[in-house]
């Protein structure tokens, strides 16, 4: 916007210079014309009373030698009285203008190398003699190259002004929204403090003015939000508190062990969920070089949780690609969170004795993790993508796809629902290792891979449950 404030600026100074620069010029150069003829009209004037005097050669002789310096003036006698012409000084006019001015009786000018001459009738009782003045070039143009370059000068100050102005208000204008656009990337990278500054034109300031309040509330609505996460979550602690009272009165037992272990998971999970709603902290999206988890160790871990209640149930499960480390720009405790949702989903949404399984695929800038099942399947993938709507079974909500969906995202990548090998749903997690936004190289490399080299092997190949 400033470049092009400037641009326009140029382009019509440039213009305005021109329409006048030019004009004038052409009138200097023809002033500077009609002052040095009008200097020769009064030299080939002042000769004339001499002539209506005398015809002497040596008398005229004198008079044009004083009238005209440097042999710039001759003069033309007629015939008269058995005397032959005269011609006194040195012509530089042919003598068909000389006899042209004489029998017209009218001056004129006629262009002779290195110049022009003017041609004077003067009267005579004799007859009509022709007075030559000779104007050089020089003359001519005397002082026209100077006001040429005066004027061009002056056009260029007025040009290179103009500049410097459109710039000064190029970037009075440009700044503030600049401010205002560096400011709503700010905003939008998670920067709850990024403020504009309220200065500029008046349209500017008051787009800041309102970009400023909608910050502020932004801030407010997001306070308001984790202060009812917070009380509500706190609400929790009161049946948490009966139901880890219950399951310490169970006695011994597998089962009963299992119980309690996930009563104080739940309150470990409840206490997070205070914590980061009143801190504001994020919990995904690695900080530094190593900063994340273990991909594989987790898996492993909430497998072995999981899987107790999977041989109660009956089901047949499996777990592949946790064997070697898989780091990923993940908070331990979200992944757990996310891969307990989709567990938890399975388990509440499909029959007893339905078989499932998790894998773990590590490529170079992505980590896939796959969740499939045997069941049913959705028959709506996108709507069970919305959140709070869940693939509309009974006590379904969509809050866990929809907590895995953003986890995905906080590391460029996603979350898709398709058909798995098993005959029932496979929810497929994506985690960029680089950051990169899905659909982006690093996306479609991996897709690529996994197309053309080991991963699709592992993906499409039928899989056979213990």
């Amino acid at each position: 916007m400033r470049w092009a404030l400037v641009k326009v600026c140029l382009a019509v100074t440039t213009m305005v210079v021109v329409a006048f620069a030019v004009p004038l010029g052409l009138v200097v150069k023809e002033m500077a014309r009609d002052r040095a003829f009008s200097n020769a009209e009064r030299e080939a004037a002042a000769v004339a009373p001499a002539l209506s005097i005398t015809t002497d050669r040596d008398k005229l002789e004198r008079v044009v030698a004083s009238a005209g310096a440097d042999s710039g003036m001759a003069v033309h006698l007629p015939a008269a009285d058995g005397r032959a012409a005269l011609d006194l000084g040195r012509q530089r006019a042919a003598h068909r203008d000389i006899e042209a001015v004489r029998k017209l009786g009218r001056a004129s000018t006629t262009s002779v190398g290195g110049g022009s001459t003017l041609l004077q009738p003067v009267a005579l009782s004799s007859g009509t003699a022709v007075v030559e003045v000779y104007v050089p070039e020089s003359e001519v143009s005397n002082g026209v190259g100077t006001a040429w370059a005066v004027l061009a000068g002056v056009g260029l100050a007025l040009i290179v002004g103009s500049v410097a102005v459109a710039d000064r208000l190029g970037v009075r204008m440009v700044r503030p929204a600049q401010r205002l656009v560096e400011g709503a990337h700010e905003l939008g990278e998670g920067k709850l403090g990024a403020r504009v500054p309220e200065e500029g034109p008046n349209e500017l300031r008051l787009a800041a003015v309102a970009f400023n309040s909608m910050a502020d509330q932004v801030v407010q609505l997001l306070a308001n939000e984790r202060e009812l996460a917070a009380d509500l979550s706190h609400r929790l602690r009161t049946p948490l508190t009966v139901l880890r009272l219950n399951a310490a009165s169970l006695g011994g037992g597998p089962a009963a062990e299992q119980t309690r272990t996930a009563v104080a998971q739940l309150e470990r999970e409840v206490d997070t969920i205070i914590r980061t709603a009143r801190e504001a902290k994020p919990q995904t999206a690695a900080a530094g070089p190593g900063a994340g988890c273990d991909a594989a160790e987790v898996v492993r871990e909430r497998m072995d949780f999981w899987s107790a209640l999977a041989e109660d149930e009956g089901r047949k499960w499996r777990v592949a690609g946790v064997e070697r480390p898989v780091r990923i720009p993940v908070a331990r405790a979200d992944l757990a969170a996310a891969l307990d949702a989709l567990l938890g989903n399975v388990f509440r949404h499909t029959a007893e004795g339905t078989a499932f399984a998790v894998d773990v695929h590590n490529g170079e800038d992505a980590v896939i993790v796959l969740i499939s099942d045997a069941g049913p399947g959705i028959s709506d993938p996108e709507a069970a993508m919305a959140r709070g709507r869940g693939s509309g079974s009974a006590g379904s909500t969509g809050l866990g796809l929809d907590i895995v969906r953003r986890l995905a995202e906080a590391t460029g990548g996603d979350v898709r629902i398709g058909s798995s090998v098993l005959g029932g749903t496979e929810v497929r997690i994506w985690f960029q290792l680089d950051g990169r936004k899905p659909g982006g190289k690093g996306h479609r490399g991996a897709v690529r891979r996994r197309r053309s080299g080991k991963l699709v092997s592992t993906f499409n190949r039928p899989r056979s449950l213990p």
